[in-house]
């Protein structure tokens, strides 16, 4: 018996619900057939459960057929399916071990770029020059040398003030402190001239020390010499000074535009397209593949790297393209339209550049009309305070 149980363990076999009312019948045909049964319960007057062989389950199921029987399984046991599920198991651990290996080896890369700007103003161009300088992605991490890349970001750039490289998983943070864009301060034990800064007429010129070389209603230019570094004494001689004073000029910022009385808009017409891509690396999978349907449309672009934790990013982002159908509006201007137009964008972009609008004097507006346009010419008069201070080399 035990001998039995133990072969049909190892052949395996099934437990079985068998529903009808013939199951005697059903019972009497398999045993003339010599199929092997055992463990036969009633479980009510239509319902039994017993087990069978696996490789005469099929040929079963025929005689249940035949006898208006139905079959249901219950359960399989033995050693074919024992082997089947750890069989599955063993796939599912192969593929954790590919999976925990690939990131083991990208953990050895760098795979994320991270740049933060401490006092919050841009820098231009500051990732090139850090990929240039030897920080790419995909770079492996015992390659990078941090100190060399900051030397070098820092004898390339002087907008910098400050660097800072650090390696966390496989995220390299650089934070970067923009340096402030200020004259050359001279000392006031050096000596030193006032020269212009800027292109205009002297309106007021006051030498506290040093010697004024210009007067009131002089044209003078950028780098010009204002007060001059130096005192003449009848009996002192010449004496060298730090060169102090304070000198206003007229300055004018003109700034022309030519306005098409005949123009092309972009109008959207809100029909929008999503595609999903996938890259790896430099490696992009895009679903579905093609380009938009749309005949004129905007893309925007969006890539959302794929990260376990906080700074460990894998060579695997999500892109997002985003298609905005738009429509090509041709659009008539009259003079008056192209001239407004044409003057208010003027305006707008001299007034980016004056420190001080409350110091405009004059403005004065030219405009010449063509066939197909306008030509409009936009001067500002302001009254600035000019000047800076350049040091004297003997």
């Amino acid at each position: 018996m035990i001998i039995k149980k133990i072969i049909n363990y190892i052949y395996g076999y099934l437990r079985i619900v068998v529903e009808g009312y013939y199951i005697e019948r059903f019972i009497n045909i398999c045993r003339n057939r010599n199929y092997m049964m055992w463990n036969i319960k009633k479980v009510n007057d239509i319902n039994i459960a017993l087990n069978v062989e696996i490789k005469h389950f099929r040929e079963i199921c025929k005689i249940a057929k035949k006898t208006q029987c139905k079959i249901s399984i219950k359960a399989k046991r033995g050693l074919p399916f024992l082997l089947n599920k750890y069989k599955k198991r063993k796939l599912f651990a192969l593929f954790l071990l590919i999976v925990l290996a690939i990131i083991f080896f990208s953990s050895l890369f760098v795979w994320n770029i991270e740049i933060i700007e401490e006092n919050g103003l841009p820098i231009e161009n500051i990732m090139e020059d850090i990929q240039e300088a030897g920080l790419t992605i995909g770079t492996f991490k015992n390659d990078i040398d941090t100190k060399e890349i900051i030397n070098k970001l820092r004898l390339e750039r002087d907008d910098i003030a400050w660097i800072g490289i650090e390696l966390k998983g496989t995220n390299a943070i650089v934070r970067v402190v923009k340096a402030d864009q200020k004259p050359e301060i001279v000392d006031e034990d050096e000596y030193c001239n006032i020269v212009s800064n800027k292109n205009g007429v002297i309106t007021k010129i006051n030498a506290q020390d040093g010697t004024a070389n210009v007067k009131v209603g002089d044209t003078v230019s950028v780098g010009d010499v204002l007060i001059n570094g130096w005192m003449e004494g009848k009996y002192t001689g010449i004496r060298y000074v730090h060169a102090k004073g304070e000198i206003e000029a007229r300055v004018w910022y003109t700034m022309n535009k030519t306005i098409p009385y005949t123009a092309t808009e972009k109008q959207t017409t809100g029909n929008v397209e999503t595609n999903y891509g996938i890259k790896i690396n430099n490696f992009e999978i895009n679903f579905p593949k093609g380009v938009s349907k749309f005949k004129f449309y905007d893309t925007i672009e969006t890539e959302n790297k794929i990260k376990l934790f906080s700074n460990f990013y894998l060579p695997i982002s999500v892109v997002k393209k985003t298609y905005q159908e738009y429509e090509e509006i041709e659009k008539k201007y009259s003079i008056e339209e192209a001239k407004k137009i044409g003057i208010q964008e003027i305006e707008e972009e001299l007034e980016k550049q004056i420190e001080n609008k409350e110091n405009i004097v004059n403005k004065n507006i030219n405009t010449y009309e063509n066939e197909n346009s306008i030509d409009i010419y936009v001067t500002y008069e302001v009254l600035e305070k000019i000047g800076t201070n350049e040091k004297i080399v003997f």
